[in-house]
């Protein structure tokens, strides 16, 4: 995950997007959250908004009752952008294909 310099925001699916687009209320905001898949900096996104407890819009993929029940959830978490890098950097690592070992075992006599 990037820095919080919020450079993330260049490359964001949405940056091209109409702003109005992604603060709207009801059943809109489904639309505003698809924008979302795929986005390659979703993440950095959400824990922008969690971080600094952002009360309006779509960010991340999460409205701000999506987040605001999340932040109940684990209220003990300081900091959603070391959780969520932590969680990637995991992720990656146990996806990441094994190297190949070499055993010294006894070949059969």
């Amino acid at each position: 995950m990037a820095t919080d310099d919020r450079e993330w925001e260049t490359r964001a699916k949405c940056r091209t997007a109409d702003p109005e687009e992604l603060f709207v209320e009801g059943a809109p905001q489904n639309r505003a959250k698809a924008l979302c898949h795929g986005c390659p900096v979703q993440a950095e996104c959400l824990a922008h908004a969690l971080d600094n407890r952002i009360q309006h819009g779509i960010w991340g993929g999460m409205t701000e009752r999506d987040r605001r029940a999340l932040l109940r959830r684990r209220p003990t978490v300081t900091s959603w952008r070391l959780l969520l890098q932590t969680a990637r950097t995991e992720h990656a690592n146990l996806h990441r294909p094994l190297q190949s070992q070499t055993t010294d075992r006894k070949r059969p006599a």
